[in-house]
């Protein structure tokens, strides 16, 4: 057994406990933004290829005090480095620090950088090459105020990234953030989904790939399958048990609108680049005229906000509006609505029946709940029809 660390965006974390108790991971212990677990090897895989909700998945490698960078280059030169890959591979250091008394984290990452290859030059005579962009080896320290954990990333590009992406428009939501907002909502294939502001398609890629039981990481590779260790015949298995379980394409009950032509375009482009698009229902739309595509179901949505308008005012005249489409156009659906601004309910003249917080990146945001009751608002001056 090895001990890993998986991050996920923060507000998250139980939901990545779930999928690491499904992949076989055992004694989890979450913190804010991640979870620590015990695992082999095999359930690493299925973690990398079957989470929606993780960013990374780390091995830990040499964990050690520290009271100077020297002590840091020591823990990195005795771990033993030559086991997990060879001279001839590239890698890339990065390091993270909370409340470290050192002065320079880039001197830091330099140091575990030399002591890396310092270990090499001493059993091998050669050392690896540094590559910045797409090494074959990521190397992750995190630096304390007195420890220094060192980690061998095992997925290589971030787990969001699952290798389709080709168009995207302003803020995008990342691919596990929009996971986890479905996931939180409660929907299930088999319930019809709405994102009336669909921007390059996250959210019905998502669902779409849930719907067809599409494993999140079926279509890129791992860094894991450059390690010294890796059993090419365990992963196959377990990868060809996820591509067998995948359903014929057909149509998911998914729908998706945007008022701009340029996101509807890079929707369609991402989807046929996933091999979804006939799963998905796409069109060009206001979110203020469209009608619901069914007398009930769920919307996610991603509303613009901060950096994808220009001014507040642009807010202030939206929000409403939005609020009054809600109601008039969508009653017996249950709306999940993702924004870092916290006068959408109240602009909207809507009381979210619940609020979670979530991380946009960097951006502290909420996901508030709408449940638009059935009845309530048909019938009325102006409502439109569903």
């Amino acid at each position: 057994m090895e001990t890993f660390f998986a991050s996920c965006p923060r507000g998250l974390e139980t939901l990545l406990a779930d999928d690491l108790l499904a992949a076989g991971g055992r004694d989890l212990k979450q913190i804010s933004g991640g979870v620590h677990f015990l695992a082999d090897w095999p359930a690493c895989y299925r973690a990398n290829l079957h989470s929606r909700i993780a960013t990374r998945i780390l091995c830990r490698v040499a964990h050690g005090r520290y009271a100077k960078e020297e002590d840091i280059y020591q823990l990195a030169l005795e771990t033993a480095w030559p086991n997990w890959f060879v001279p001839e591979q590239t890698i890339r250091v990065d390091v993270n620090a909370v409340k470290s008394p050192l002065k320079s984290i880039e001197f830091v990452t330099l140091r575990i950088k030399d002591a890396v290859c310092d270990r090499f030059r001493r059993d091998f005579g050669r050392r690896p090459s540094v590559d910045t962009r797409q090494p074959d080896v990521r190397i992750q320290g995190f630096i304390s105020s007195d420890e220094c954990t060192l980690y061998l990333d095992t997925s290589g590009a971030p787990l969001y990234q699952r290798g389709f992406r080709q168009k995207s428009v302003e803020a995008p939501l990342r691919e596990n953030l929009a996971a986890g907002i479905l996931r939180l909502s409660g929907w299930q294939p088999g319930i019809p989904l709405l994102d009336p502001m669909c921007g390059s398609g996250t959210f019905l890629i998502e669902a779409a790939q849930i719907a067809l039981g599409v494993a999140a990481g079926a279509r890129r590779d791992f860094a894991f399958q450059k390690l010294r260790n890796f059993d090419s015949v365990a992963w196959k298995t377990l990868y060809d048990v996820a591509r067998a379980g995948e359903k014929p394409l057909a149509n998911a009950g998914i729908f998706g609108s945007d008022i701009s032509p340029v996101a509807v375009r890079a929707a369609l482009a991402n989807l046929d680049r996933a091999g979804l698009l006939p799963a998905v229902s796409l069109r060009s739309g206001d979110l203020l005229d469209i009608e619901a595509p069914a007398g009930s179901g769920i919307m996610v949505s991603n509303p613009p906000y901060g950096e994808r308008v220009s001014s507040d005012d642009e807010l202030a005249a939206f929000y409403p509006l939005l609020g009054q489409a809600l109601k008039q156009g969508f009653a017996g659906w249950t709306c999940y609505l993702i924004s870092a601004d916290t006068r959408l309910p109240k602009m909207m003249r809507l009381t979210p029946s619940k609020k979670t917080p979530l991380f946009n990146g960097a951006l502290d945001c909420r996901l508030y709940e709408f449940k638009m009751v059935a009845g309530s608002n048909r019938g009325k001056a102006g409502a439109k029809a569903v």
